[in-house]
């Protein structure tokens, strides 16, 4: 039996949980999710806790089990707490603030980055210790513009000039040594 697959996930009291067939529709105060799962699995919302069921134990079966509780998780966690993700941008000259909604970086390129933020995602830049932070309650859109938004600038090995994440660790690569004739 899968121990992520079999513990239930709890529903606050201000979140509204509809099941409709493999159908997860998730409302909070942060925002509403919904989501279609596979049909093989059994959802089932009772005393106040969404459980999550496998018809049998074939290999896949058991894969899709732990899955469909953890993204059901994910799900009321972010309509009620929501999810961040802190980018770290190093290298002269390069730094990142707010105009709007939009953030806008300056990367070494001739012109300016601009990201408009999707629905559901919102930014907030520390242009003094060169830090985004990328906030919102759909754990997957978190990660994906913050993935989109490191790919601009990606860190190099040589200086560790780019975009990281605040806990990433960057292996440093040595540069030429002099020559030996």
């Amino acid at each position: 039996m899968s121990r992520i697959g079999k513990m239930p996930v709890p529903v606050p009291s201000e979140v509204d949980v509809t099941i409709e067939g493999s159908t997860v529709t998730v409302k909070g105060p942060k925002g509403e999710l919904t989501q279609e799962f596979n049909p093989g699995m059994t959802i089932t919302l009772k005393d106040g806790s969404v459980l999550v069921e496998r018809p049998n134990d074939e290999r896949n079966n058991r894969a899709l089990h732990g899955l469909t509780r953890a993204l059901i998780n994910n799900m009321v966690v972010g309509v009620t707490e929501g999810y961040s993700k802190i980018l770290e941008i190093r290298g002269t000259g390069y730094r990142a603030e707010l105009q709007g909604k939009n953030l806008v970086m300056s990367l070494g390129f001739s012109h300016s980055v601009v990201v408009e933020p999707l629905e559901g995602i919102e930014f907030e830049a520390n242009p003094r210790a060169s830090t985004v932070t990328v906030k919102g309650y759909d754990k997957e859109l978190v990660g994906r513009v913050t993935a989109e938004i490191r790919a601009w600038r990606p860190v190099e090995p040589y200086l560790g000039k780019g975009i990281r994440y605040i806990d990433e660790v960057v292996r440093r690569k040595a540069g030429k040594t002099g020559q030996v004739v």
